[in-house]
């Protein structure tokens, strides 16, 4: 059972800081184009972009996107409190800006108290507050917190006299108070906390080429668990993932810093973003998707043609992968590991040909605005090394498809072709049919949530689940964390579904 509850909780945390990198990667597409459209190359060779009212929106778009960027911890601070949450997940979010603001506070007067010596801490003027800088682990730490004490007094009560400080009102007050004594506690721990997450930053850069490969094949193995949004929130917003100039995290310092300095000083930081899926994500998943379908019975080729197309413009315009690799990874793991050790080579290569291409995506997208428009950034690695992943990926799933016989699992359900059904009338069927597929109404504990890709459910008995009919849903693939948890991968539609199964439960 603990070992449950601590998958769920990484698991929940995944999804919670999902949120924000989220936010952060559609403003950096905007920031991305703005910033290249301001580069002085391109505005040479175009001159009306430096002219008047156009220059003055670019100019205010850029500057609206960067803004962002300053804010990952409270963001954190709020996002975790809400993902984490149980119930009432609006109050704990709220909370959660309150315990962040209250540990800014905190830590402050103990910097200013004069019991210790605390020049050797980073100190920075944060919402105001001049106080004990420790990036977005601050943010993460209100967030965690704030939700553990919501989730256990949010429905306290209290004797008549005091009754209107109970259930809801009360989450603030405990978070404050909590929150406050660990702003008190935190500049008298953090130096040696500190000195072990920048040594273990180092520790990584220094492995090179191997540590680059490291974290990109670990990116890709944790993918059936979700806890690769974990591996990848540390590294872009910790000092794990790098120091620059006193900003914390590869992303962080890739976005803040892209207009300041020359593409070549961000080079190290950008080895842990986009630019590492690149040539697997836009080449090499497409050529398995055509193994795939080529290896199908021909019965099955129109469906699997079907969800290969759609798996592939998903992985290479956006960068989600996750609807083709949950195609195979079940029924051909060996490939998944294959696939896995592809995306580190994947990585490691593009740090070794220097290339500088920031930002989370790795599709066309973040290609096009973080490569080919920025000068400088060596964006030709990608499309000479993409052909040969290509290569490799076809050949790899084509024979060991073949001669394992192995097939896609697809549904065999025909598509329904009643024109006198509305587009909502089909979406609410669908929601009833995913909730009968999870057990019923009575067998989901809790609110259906999402993410990028996986509708989420904590369900009471896991053997209700009817994956038959899941799949007759869209379902591409399912992930079990643990006893009571299930992940259903319907790709980037999902919001959509998740949309209609919580309205479904609703009413």
């Amino acid at each position: 059972m603990g070992k449950n509850k601590i998958i769920n909780f990484f698991s929940a945390l995944g999804r919670s800081l999902l949120m924000p990198i989220a936010a952060l990667a559609a403003c950096g597409i905007v920031l991305g184009l703005t910033s290249a459209l301001m580069k002085a190359q391109v505005q040479a060779a175009v001159p009306f972009l430096s002219q008047g009212i156009l220059y003055f929106i670019i100019f205010t778009l850029n500057k609206i996107s960067g803004v962002v960027f300053t804010l990952i911890p409270v963001l954190f601070a709020i996002s975790i409190a809400f993902g984490l949450a149980d119930e009432e997940k609006e109050i704990a979010a709220f909370a959660g800006f309150i315990g962040y603001y209250t540990f800014l506070v905190g830590s402050s007067c103990m910097i200013n108290s004069g019991f210790m010596n605390f020049e050797a801490l980073k100190i920075s003027s944060i919402l105001g507050v001049e106080t004990l800088d420790m990036g977005a682990v601050a943010g993460m730490i209100a967030g965690i917190v704030t939700a553990i004490l919501h989730n256990r007094y949010h429905k306290i009560t209290f004797p008549v006299a005091i009754a209107f400080y109970g259930g809801k009102r009360f989450v603030s007050l405990v978070v404050m108070i909590a929150m406050g004594f660990v702003g008190l506690l935190a500049p008298v721990v953090w130096a040696p906390v500190s000195y072990a997450i920048d040594s273990l930053g180092g520790l990584i850069s220094a492995s090179g080429l191997v540590g680059v490969f490291g974290f990109g094949f670990l990116e890709r193995l944790l993918i059936p668990t979700g806890l690769h949004h974990v591996l990848n929130g540390i590294f872009r917003t910790t000092s794990i993932g790098g120091i620059y100039n006193e900003v914390e995290g590869c992303l962080n310092i890739f976005l803040q810093f892209i207009d300041q300095v020359d593409i070549n000083e961000l080079a190290p930081f950008t080895i842990f973003l986009g630019q590492g899926k690149m040539p697997m994500m836009m080449f090499g998943l497409p050529a398995a998707a055509l193994a795939i379908y080529q290896t199908s019975p021909a019965e099955k080729k129109p469906k699997v043609k079907a969800l290969m197309i759609a798996g592939v413009a998903a992985s290479v315009v956006s960068g989600i992968t996750e609807p083709l690799e949950f195609s195979f990874m079940f029924v051909a793991p060996v490939l998944f590991l294959f696939h896995a050790l592809m995306g580190g080579l994947s990585f490691m290569l593009m740090a070794a040909f220097q290339v500088i291409i920031g930002n989370t995506g790795g599709g066309l997208i973040d290609f096009l605005i973080w490569g080919v428009f920025q000068p400088g950034s060596h964006w030709y690695w990608v499309v000479i090394v993409g052909p040969f992943f290509s290569v490799i990926y076809y050949f790899v799933f084509k024979t060991y498809l073949t001669k394992k016989n192995l097939t896609i699992d697809v549904s065999d359900e025909e598509e329904s072709e009643s024109s006198g059904v509305s587009l909502e009338e089909k979406q609410l069927t669908q929601a009833t049919r995913i909730i009968e597929g999870l057990g019923g109404f009575d067998n989901i504990v809790g609110k259906v949530n999402n993410c990028l890709t996986r509708l989420r459910v904590d369900v009471k008995d896991m053997s209700l689940v009817d994956e038959t009919l899941l799949k007759k849903t869209g379902a591409m693939g399912f992930v079990r964390p643990s006893d009571t948890h299930i992940q259903v991968v319907y790709g980037p539609k999902v919001e959509g579904i998740a949309a209609n199964v919580r309205a479904v439960l609703k009413n």
